[in-house]
């Protein structure tokens, strides 16, 4: 390692660094797929895709080569500066977020911004359960597909969260090796979000999604009015089971 840490050898210990980043750090249908032979990243919290999106110092042309896809030319920031300094610059600022009164005090000290509670339209009826931790993956899975199962006899509509593309499509061909119908929504299916979204409250329906569809996802029960029959399908379906695979830090994705 002495070698590349002379001088003349800096660019060559980026380059190794970058090479390690992108194979070590950088996973498949985790963090980034592939489409149109381009790699393009998806967004840790949302599960989005961030087209145009590029990692810095040489990363980006690391995961493109590993890839083997046409590297591109590496991006250069001339400027930047922090939302903080950015919000400064108006003269007056306001915003609606469904989880601004845990930040309260950070938007007074910060902006001397006063956060205010809207109550909710309708009673919260959400029952929330303790987490069940398994012992490898393949306890957990076959747990989930017992439950799935269980559900779907009662037709109640089923939304399974997953971290990641990777995870979702997992899940995915358990239920296809066990004959269940369902609908996967991914970064790699994004056109389809709008159609899926509003499938997945229907009676029966099974829906496997990442982040995407987290927080500020409107699922109607019964599914999307579109018809007055529809409609009165909304007023009976009442139910409505919602799991997630792992952990995550926001208990609302």
């Amino acid at each position: 390692m002495r070698v590349f840490t002379q001088q003349k050898n800096l660019k060559f210990l980026k380059y190794i660094q970058a090479t390690l980043k992108a194979n070590l750090l950088f996973e498949k249908d985790v963090h980034y797929v592939v489409e149109n032979n381009k790699v393009v990243l998806i967004d840790d919290n949302t599960g989005r895709k961030l087209p145009g999106r590029r990692v810095s110092e040489g990363v980006m042309q690391a995961l493109e080569c590993k890839e083997r896809v046409p590297v591109q030319q590496e991006t250069q920031t001339l400027a930047s500066t922090t939302y903080q300094n950015f919000f400064r610059l108006f003269n007056k600022i306001s915003g609606m977020t469904g989880t601004a009164d845990t930040e309260a005090a950070e938007f007074k000290e910060i902006y001397g911004m006063n956060v205010v509670v809207i109550p909710t339209n309708q009673k919260m009826v959400r029952e929330d359960v303790n987490d069940v931790v398994y012992v490898n993956e393949e306890d957990k899975y076959h747990a989930l597909l017992k439950e799935i199962k269980e559900i779907n006899k009662k037709s109640a509509p089923i939304l399974v969260g997953t971290a990641s593309i990777e995870s979702s499509e997992e899940l995915s061909n358990r239920l296809k090796r066990e004959g269940i119908r369902h609908q996967v929504l991914n970064a790699k299916y994004h056109e389809k979000e709008a159609m899926i979204i509003a499938e997945a409250g229907r009676p029966g329906a099974i829906t496997i999604a990442t982040n995407m569809a987290g927080r500020g996802t409107d699922i109607v029960l019964g599914g999307k009015k579109e018809d007055d029959d529809s409609e009165g399908e909304n007023k009976t379906q009442t139910s409505f089971r919602c799991w997630g695979v792992t952990c995550y830090w926001n208990r609302k994705t």
